[in-house]
């Protein structure tokens, strides 16, 4: 059986940023038996509190990958079932899952102070 999962990383410029409602797009990350497959920018829509977290549900994500986000935002990934992995400070998207799927992903405080 093929295991897939899919990843978002909230991006500035193609890069993760610290603070996650502030990205101009998300990199989405598509994996099966732990190798990427694919990945592609995703516009967000207009950045309201809670919009994210349903948006990238719906979209499929299993696992988010970001520098910081407000604890509502937290709770509501935590809510539709998606992996939240924080205080990630710099890299490219596909980096940073090469690194989640490696178990070597360096998470840290988050990065957003609300």
């Amino acid at each position: 059986m093929i295991k897939k999962m899919k990843f978002a990383i909230p991006t500035v410029n193609g890069k993760i940023t610290a603070h996650f409602g502030h990205c101009d797009s998300f990199a989405v990350v598509d994996v099966e038996d732990n190798k990427i497959v694919k990945e592609d920018s995703l516009q967000p829509p207009v950045h309201q509190p809670g919009v994210y977290p349903k948006f990238l549900a719906d979209q499929g994500v299993n696992v988010i990958i970001a520098g910081g986000m407000g604890q509502k935002a937290q709770d509501l990934f935590h809510q539709n079932n998606i992996e939240v992995h924080m205080g990630v400070q710099m890299g490219d998207p596909a980096d940073l899952v090469n690194d989640y799927l490696s178990n070597s992903l360096g998470t840290g405080d988050n990065l957003c102070d609300h």
